[in-house]
């Protein structure tokens, strides 16, 4: 395994701890090398985004400081959500303190008069230890001047997606804007594109329209700043690849012997990756597919040796996502895992926008009737229509992840629905269920049974 230094060993409790560790000078580099060579630090660095989408990180930093408007702000997305991931909620366990500090450098960076956390409330570990760690690095003025607040919110999945996390600072339900942050940001006044229009909260600007530009990064992304700006680009670019330096937090879950979550070095092989961190399979049974989270297609058996990039991971036909892995053995039924997966999708979608949400409902219940062998072909056909046309319109990635899951699944194994329309499952489990992670601990998962109770209007039976 690799040296760690995004989750130690042991949990880091204090700031005096983190400092003992090389902490707490990120901001004092930041501030002597100023904005734009500080941005230049990550782009030679080769950061990428770790929260799914892998942009560069100083492209994201550079386009907001260089953005026109009335005030700049900088946000933390800790309100992880994607199924088959805990890296987050690891990362602030582990050491909240480097995540702290490495949205003060952001916020320092691009201007910003404001910085925002925005956690799901139910995470009380994560939210106790942030707090604490924003108290004592302000307390030691290690988090510069610049006001930091965390904002507890939703359980919903949307609450994770950028447009909607702003939307849940202000107040509001996790509902997707239509402009994005850096476009559209923080407390801006004029329309905001969504379904209410509420007065500008007091001292976040003029009366006139402003854009207020907003950075949104993930809890990991963050907490590698501080690293690379105390140890240099070059150190970052020792591990990785060329396209994918340094290393990621992985989750590993479903059928496994040891469900983990790990630090690892971004090149390793999938196949490595599920031994390592998740014991490999079940004795006697074989992977047959793996998920990089609920936004890409399926990864085959085939498809195991695939290095753990972004470029590589392309190249197969999916994407690494936010490094959080769903293994499936050869006992578990994909026509189920389709189905599922699809129902969480179709509960999650907000209804702005209708061919998301009755495209992924027709989707769903098509799927259901196949699942328990009720299907036809006309239900095979309704579904690849409904899978054309269900990202018309959309807000958020949600539909296109629909898309995604359900056309990769068809595709990859078609046997497996052709025998459910004729009649029979050759694999039939009754355990499988998106996996949705609400604790993850000794190498012991516990999935969101509740989840299977929730309905479309996001309320429960």
């Amino acid at each position: 395994m690799v040296d760690r230094y995004l989750l130690p060993a042991e949990p880091v409790t204090s700031v005096a701890e983190w400092q003992g560790m090389g902490g707490g000078q990120a901001l004092e580099i930041a501030r002597r090398l100023g904005p734009d060579h500080t941005i230049e630090e990550l782009a030679a660095a080769g950061l990428r985004g770790r929260g799914g989408a892998g942009f560069p990180t100083s492209k994201k930093w550079a386009g907001v400081r260089a953005a026109t408007g009335s005030h700049h702000y900088a946000v933390c997305n800790a309100a992880e959500g994607e199924p088959s991931s805990f890296k987050d909620r690891a990362l602030m366990r582990a050491n909240p303190y480097q995540v702290v500090e490495g949205l003060a450098v952001a916020a320092w960076a691009i201007g910003a008069r404001e910085a925002y956390f925005g956690i799901k409330a139910r995470f009380r570990p994560e939210v106790e230890r942030l707090t604490r760690a924003v108290e004592e690095l302000q307390a030691a003025g290690l988090a510069g001047e610049i006001p930091i607040t965390i904002v507890e919110g939703p359980d919903e999945y949307l609450f994770g997606e950028e447009k909607a996390l702003l939307e849940v600072i202000e107040g509001k339900p996790p509902l997707p804007r239509l402009l994005a942050p850096y476009e559209h940001g923080l407390f801006a006044t004029g329309s905001q594109m969504g379904w209410e229009s509420v007065p500008r909260e007091p001292g976040h600007g003029p009366a006139r329209d402003v854009a207020n530009p907003t950075l949104v990064n993930n809890v990991e992304t963050l907490a590698n700043v501080c690293h690379i700006l105390v140890n240099g680009a070059e150190w970052f670019r020792r591990s990785g690849t060329g396209e994918s330096p340094g290393h990621a937090v992985a989750t590993v879950v479903g059928d496994v012997v040891r469900p983990g979550v790990a630090e690892v070095e971004l090149g390793m092989r999938l196949s490595d990756l599920i031994a390592e961190v998740g014991g490999g399979p079940h004795p006697g049974r074989q992977v047959k597919a793996v998920f990089s989270g609920i936004s890409n297609p399926v990864l085959t058996a085939a498809q195991l040796d695939t290095p753990l990039t972004y470029e590589a991971m392309a190249a197969a036909g999916t994407g690494l996502g936010a490094v959080g892995f769903a293994v499936y053995d050869d006992t578990a039924c994909m026509v189920e895992v389709a189905f599922q997966y699809s129902r969480f999708l179709w509960i999650e979608s907000c209804g702005q926008c209708p061919p998301c949400k009755l495209g992924t409902q027709e989707i769903t219940h098509r799927l259901n009737e196949i699942a328990a062998c009720r299907g036809t072909v006309e239900d095979v056909a309704v579904i690849g229509a409904r899978l054309g046309n269900v990202t018309d319109g959309n807000r958020c990635y949600l539909p296109v992840e629909e898309q995604h899951v359900v056309r990769s699944l068809l595709r990859a194994f078609p046997e497996e629905f052709a025998a459910h329309l004729e009649g029979h499952c050759t694999t039939p489990r009754t355990d499988l269920i998106a996996p949705k992670i609400v604790e993850l601990a000794d190498g012991v998962v516990t999935y969101d049974e509740n989840h299977r109770r929730k309905l479309p209007d996001w309320t429960y039976e």
